[in-house]
């Protein structure tokens, strides 16, 4: 009974946060290159929403940035799912987005990994069925 209840207090993520040195400019670059949309604004925090209701919060950066790598601890990247992958890599090449990687393919799973305006790390990913 109680992990039924437990399952029922928390229903999932509503949004991750990223600290910017400029919140609008990043907030813009996910509305121009990703077509998210800028739904909320305060104070200025931005908070962008993805097409499928997926939510980020970009808010005023305080000190200098922090060496990061993709396996030092903490949060690595962020996954943004495709419907066609070749057509969204080529769009984004296109807008001339910097690509860290190659496209690959692991598991039947298609990605490749760029970074939005601050440098932070994101990848495409086209998964051949979905995560259980």
């Amino acid at each position: 009974m109680t992990a039924i209840l437990e399952l029922m207090l928390f229903t999932g993520l509503e949004h991750t946060a990223i600290a910017s040195p400029n919140p609008k400019r990043l907030a813009d670059w996910y509305v121009e290159t990703l077509s998210f949309v800028i739904n909320f604004v305060y104070d200025g925090n931005y908070f962008v929403k993805a097409p499928n209701g997926a939510m980020l919060e970009i808010v005023p950066a305080e000190g200098p940035a922090l060496e990061t790598h993709n396996r030092t601890p903490g949060l690595r990247h962020l996954a943004v799912a495709v419907s066609d992958f070749d057509a969204a890599h080529a769009d984004l090449k296109a807008k001339g987005v910097r690509f860290t990687s190659e496209p690959a393919s692991n598991q039947g799973n298609r990605l490749v990994f760029f970074t939005d305006a601050d440098g932070n790390l994101l990848h495409l990913i086209e998964r051949e069925r979905p995560l259980p």
